[in-house]
């Protein structure tokens, strides 16, 4: 069998053979959109959970990680409207409630069952909504059901994120599938998101756990639109091993086409979040070249990416390159402005720290665009960094300001 990845567009978390999925309105939302989804193996498997790393973490995000430390998993249940943050010890009970009932309608230990929460920090879960929630969720529980699932985490997103692959594995097929949700307060580490994969192909922990953290690190820890990190944020990864494929270990040759499988997976996903971002109208591509090392060039596409007066200059359709310049200036990397290069679309913009010359209306030709990609070299070594960001809105304010 060839060796190949094949997007699945209409693909979902119920794609790999053996999960199954619903979501449903249990009224955790005031005007009666769905609000909890479900997503289960039809046996436990191996399972991997990176998390954020607010200091501030969600009651669902504490259990979630004391689970995944045993590396076995069957369900996640995920809610959205609230995200039982900052609820004290009764935050904490609720979701180990959760987990709890999901273990039970399943038939499976508590310990291998994952929560998520997304929504208002600081108000507790309706309960009683929930728990009538769940039952539904195990009621519907079906191959079909990861569309549902897709709308039951949503928040401000404005459309569903989910997609599959099928991938010619040696002999076999394996298939992936995920969905995920963020559109504001999304920054790395990770970003305000969550994110379930599954897949029916058998690796070892070994290999899920390498392939997990570096697909994450290419991309939803490369993507930010506002510069804030959350308190809920969560992505889990499911193998069931139900493709019977030779497991997947790190010395095996299949681990470089999994790893590349899972990475496009989170890839597409991650770009989802950033088009939906809160109030955007524009998605901008950084990528820095010729910084000192990576370090360097990340810290170099971070201040670019974080600054609020070149995102509202994107905005306002206007290349104020100078504004470039001073955030790379003072975001902490090695920068001689005199070997500056900046290239909008590969227009140029800067050359060797000054104006190149370049006509007004060709760089503004680029920023009316909706996407596009800026281009800054350092001049100085061979690190490299890339990061996808947005511009900043008056209706992102008006979204984020308050009842």
């Amino acid at each position: 069998m060839k060796e190949e990845i094949t997007p699945i567009e209409e693909g979902s978390v119920t794609t790999p053979r053996g999960f199954l999925a619903s979501g449903v309105a249990c009224g955790i939302k005031a005007r009666g959109e769905m609000d909890l989804a479900l997503v289960c193996s039809e046996r436990s498997g191996r399972v991997v959970g990176l998390f954020t790393e607010n200091r501030v973490a969600a009651a669902p995000v504490l259990l979630s990680r004391r689970h995944a430390a045993l590396g076995v998993g069957r369900a996640v249940i995920l809610n959205s409207g609230n995200a039982n943050a900052c609820t004290g010890a009764t935050g904490m009970a609720d979701a180990t409630e959760m987990a709890e009932r999901v273990a039970s309608g399943i038939g499976c230990p508590t310990e291998e069952v994952f929560v998520c929460s997304t929504g208002r920090i600081g108000v507790p879960l309706p309960m009683g909504k929930v728990r009538k929630g769940i039952d539904q969720a195990l009621g519907r529980l079906s191959p079909q059901g990861g569309s549902d699932a897709a709308l039951g985490i949503l928040t401000t997103d404005t459309y569903p994120k989910k997609m599959g692959l099928k991938v010619g594995l040696g002999e076999q097929e394996i298939f992936l599938g995920g969905i995920a949700k963020g559109a504001g307060m999304i920054d790395p580490h990770l970003a305000t998101m969550l994110c379930v994969i599954t897949t029916d192909a058998d690796l070892s922990s070994e290999a899920l756990q390498v392939a997990a953290r570096r697909a994450v690190a290419e991309s939803f820890n490369r993507i930010s639109i506002d510069g804030d990190c959350s308190t809920n944020d969560t992505v889990l990864v499911l193998a069931n091993g139900l493709a019977r494929n030779p497991t997947v270990t790190l010395e095996s040759g299949e681990f470089r086409l999994f790893q590349s499988a899972l990475s496009l997976l989170m890839g597409r996903l991650a770009r989802m979040i950033v088009e939906d971002g809160e109030g955007i109208s524009k998605v901008v591509e950084i990528l820095i070249e010729g910084a000192s090392d990576e370090g360097d060039a990340e810290r170099a596409a971070r201040a670019v990416a974080h600054s609020l007066l070149v995102k509202c200059s994107w905005h306002g359709e206007d290349p104020n390159w100078g504004r470039l310049m001073a955030a790379i200036g003072y975001s902490g990397a090695a920068v001689d402005k005199d070997r500056v290069d900046i290239f909008y679309n590969g227009v140029q913009a800067v050359s060797r720290g000054e104006r190149a010359g370049t006509a007004g209306r060709l760089l503004r030709e680029v920023v009316r665009l909706p996407q596009f990609t800026i281009l800054i070299d350092l001049g100085i070594g061979s690190g490299h960094f890339r990061l996808l960001t947005t511009d900043l809105t008056e209706r992102y304010v008006r979204l984020n300001k308050g009842e």
